[in-house]
């Protein structure tokens, strides 16, 4: 295996703006550190999860994936234009009770996020099973991963904490620039 290219793959894919990473910005934009944490935390454990799914039943997934491509393909792109719409509409300037920068929704989000479904459905089989077989090996990939997964979600949330003031001040086009870069990855999904 070569380790230079699948850490390379996992980076990149992981810190580039995604929906996910795209939710973290906003949320420490309009609800804080502590809820980006939380939200992060319920990411993290769905990508470790969907990562150890595509490990254990990759070659059932395999054959059928066309169907759930497509299946997620068109669920992700119906949230993912819901999520940027909120984004676009949302005050920063009124106080507000947030339900979505909770660690459910980063649990669920990951399940409908294409960009996710896609990067845990190729790595494995890409970089790992090819080479290695057996499951300790498997769940140590498995781990990194989801390691290097959870620093990306961290980096997102420190850029925004770090930003914060400027942020705010100009709230409207930061969230108008989010909302367009959601809708950007959701056409990027179909291109």
């Amino acid at each position: 295996m070569d380790i230079t290219s699948f850490i390379i793959y996992c980076f990149i894919t992981t810190f580039t703006p995604g929906p996910t990473n795209i939710v973290i910005l906003s949320t420490v934009h309009n609800y804080g550190t502590k809820k980006a944490a939380e939200y992060t935390f319920g990411a993290t454990i769905a990508f470790g999860l969907l990562l150890g799914i595509s490990a254990m039943l990759n070659s059932i997934l395999i054959t059928i994936m066309p169907n759930i491509l497509i299946g997620m393909q068109i669920i992700g792109t119906i949230y993912m234009l819901y999520l940027s719409y909120q984004i676009y509409k949302m005050d920063s300037t009124k106080s507000r009770d947030n339900k979505t920068g909770t660690f459910t929704t980063g649990f669920l989000m990951q399940f409908l996020n294409p960009k996710v479904v896609i990067f845990t459905l190729t790595v494995i089989p890409s970089f790992i099973l090819p080479y290695y077989t057996d499951t300790t090996i498997i769940t140590i990939g498995v781990i990194v991963i989801t390691i290097i997964g959870f620093l990306a979600f961290i980096s997102w949330i420190l850029f925004g904490a770090i930003l914060k003031n400027f942020l705010q001040k100009h709230s409207k086009i930061v969230n108008i620039v989010m909302a367009l870069s959601l809708v950007y990855a959701t056409i990027m999904i179909w291109v």
